[in-house]
């Protein structure tokens, strides 16, 4: 009953509430003109495709599944890339918190600490007017897990990841460092590894943050439109816009 109930609020509540009006509108177009019709029709589709996990899940896990974690750290720094903050919102020992993506690599990126002990750097900045300045809360949360403050190097200037590889590798430079193990989110390690080789570095890639789980079930609900699957797909084809661009404008 429970599915049942899933879904049938998939197509009731947005995002899929919006494929049922366009095939509605494909239906009254299609008794005066039915060009237009099959337009809006292979429109429709193409909508609905984007909004379910099944198509999420292979556009994402194509981008995780291109490096390998290794079983262990290997260099003589932790470099951590920014994913989004927030500002002024409450945390234990301050304000300002990582969002989703971050906070998965910062912690990942403390256990890595505790693993081996190398230094870390966080590189990240403020992107937007109402973000927060990513390095200075995570240098301030990864005090919070224990990690001692003279181990942290923030980087809080940096807007991309084109920027983070830039400002990371002078940041490395200015403190004799030359081997970063490079943490951040599976689906963005590609490009980020394209961008670092671009800075005349050679990280040892570890993904972390996996969005898409292995191996891939099929079941009903991995076909109903999905807000979550929205956002996973433009997350996608981000990363494969962006994977191109860093590939043909070095």
């Amino acid at each position: 009953m429970i599915y049942l109930i899933k879904f049938a609020y998939s197509f009731v509540l947005p995002p899929g509430i919006f494929v049922i009006l366009l095939l509605g509108m494909v239906v009254w177009l299609w008794k005066s003109s039915r060009r237009p019709a099959v337009v809006l029709l292979a429109v429709s589709l193409l909508l609905y495709l984007s909004m379910t996990p099944v198509v999420s899940d292979l556009l994402i896990g194509s981008l995780e599944r291109q490096y390998k974690q290794p079983s262990a750290a290997e260099g003589d720094v932790i470099v951590i890339l920014g994913g989004g903050a927030t500002s002024g919102t409450p945390d234990l020992d301050g304000q300002g918190n990582m969002s989703g993506p971050a906070a998965n690599r910062l912690l990942a990126a403390a256990r890595l600490y505790r693993q081996t002990g190398l230094p870390v750097i966080f590189s990240g900045g403020q992107v937007f007017a109402d973000s927060g300045n990513e390095a200075d809360i995570a240098r301030r949360q990864l005090i919070g897990l224990g990690i001692p403050a003279e181990d942290i190097l923030p980087e809080n200037r940096s807007l991309n990841t084109e920027q983070n590889a830039v400002n990371t590798a002078a940041l490395m430079q200015e403190h004799g460092f030359s081997r970063p193990v490079l943490v951040t989110s599976a689906f963005h390690i590609a490009r980020s590894m394209v961008q670092f080789e671009h800075a005349g570095l050679t990280p040892q890639p570890f993904p972390v943050d996996y969005q898409a789980s292995r191996p891939m079930s099929l079941y009903v609900s991995k076909f109903t439109p999905s807000a979550g699957a929205v956002s996973t797909t433009g997350l996608a084809l981000k990363e494969y816009l962006g994977l191109v661009a860093a590939k043909l404008l070095p």
